[in-house]
């Protein structure tokens, strides 16, 4: 068993819990889930009680201290490597990155090194610091922007709740192909997965409710920059999304513009249509997506309840460099157009 921990999460009783059992209030006032209470109590100084080690089933009285503690972890499946991290904020309990894109976050089967992980691990080890990697939401290995790893169980189940309660604002920035109609609007679409190509996500009656909410921020003559905010949070949910209104994201390889398929969408052909969309239009879209080598998708700002103190925490990541080097040639077209 190890011998050292994190520092105690405490908490004071109350008048009005008087009498409550320990259980209670590690449970209901604290949050601790049952599956972290199991954990602790199987370590010598897990769940304390005005500094003695107690059974849950005991009855608190006001002023008592209650003070939690989690054995101190290390990430030893993980490959320590060095990496530049831009760490937008950080404390005892989360560390909060601007991830670039191009980055995996966690190891996968097959690609062991190279991820946000790795870097991470070795900046906690160089620090001196044991903590387990354990990001608290995903993104797109080619999407960039605000990611939230948490230092302990404890932080990362409560942000985890904030994320299924649906609490947590993740707002992103696009840039798209044409321009949305209505302006703005939400996208209600269930999405699974592409039963012809399992790795894709489409839009299907049968699949899992999911909603996007965007409003167009920039237009220009043959794309948009729009503002996305997930109200769930399904697989590449962004990308299928704006292209099951015809507006997909630039760049994007796997969720392309239907003008690469030789019979597209009803706007330029019927399905009994085999020719090739007009070469003018496929021009244009090819030439939007050689500007930038990813999805142009960005995770531009998160704000959540920290589970420390409280209180509400925004972190917002600065549009990347070749994101702004599409936004300045889309400008510079319009300009030489007008």
């Amino acid at each position: 068993m190890m011998d050292s921990y994190y520092p105690p999460i405490k908490y004071v009783i109350s008048g009005h819990e008087e009498g409550m059992l320990l259980k209670t209030i590690l449970q209901q006032r604290m949050g601790v889930s049952r599956k972290l209470l199991s954990r602790l109590k199987l370590t010598e100084k897990g769940i304390m009680l005005n500094g003695e080690r107690v059974y849950i089933s005991v009855k608190v009285k006001t002023g008592d201290v209650v003070e939690i503690r989690m054995e101190q972890e290390r990430s030893d499946d993980i490959l320590p490597q060095p990496m530049d991290l831009d760490i937008m904020y950080e404390d005892e309990f989360i560390l909060v990155l601007n991830k670039p894109a191009g980055v995996i976050v966690h190891p996968t089967h097959g690609h062991y090194t190279d991820t946000l992980a790795n870097g991470v691990v070795h900046y906690w080890l160089q620090k001196g610091w044991n903590y387990r990697f354990r990001a608290v939401h995903r993104l797109d290995q080619e999407t960039s922007g605000v990611l939230v790893i948490a230092k302990n169980p404890y932080v990362h189940q409560h942000i985890s709740e904030q994320m299924i309660a649906g609490t947590v604002d993740k707002r992103y920035v696009a840039f798209v192909h044409g321009r949305p109609e209505p302006a703005d609007g939400d996208i209600d679409g269930p999405i699974d997965r592409d039963p012809l190509e399992p790795h894709r996500r489409i839009v299907t009656p049968s699949g899992y409710p999911s909603l996007t909410r965007y409003k167009l921020v920039a237009a220009y003559r043959d794309a948009s920059l729009v503002e996305l905010k997930l109200e769930t949070g399904r697989t590449h949910q962004i990308r299928v999304h704006m292209l099951s209104i015809g507006c997909p994201l630039i760049g994007d390889p796997m969720y392309r513009h239907p003008v690469y398929s030789r019979v597209s969408g009803a706007e330029w052909a019927s399905s009994a249509n085999t020719d090739p969309l007009p070469p003018v239009l496929y021009e244009k879209v090819a030439r939007l997506d050689e500007r930038i080598g990813r999805q142009a998708l960005h995770a531009s700002s998160l704000t959540l309840v920290h589970p420390m103190d409280g209180r509400t925490v925004q972190f917002r990541a600065p549009l990347p460099d070749d994101m702004n080097r599409l936004k300045a040639w889309l400008h510079e077209a319009e300009r030489a157009r007008s």
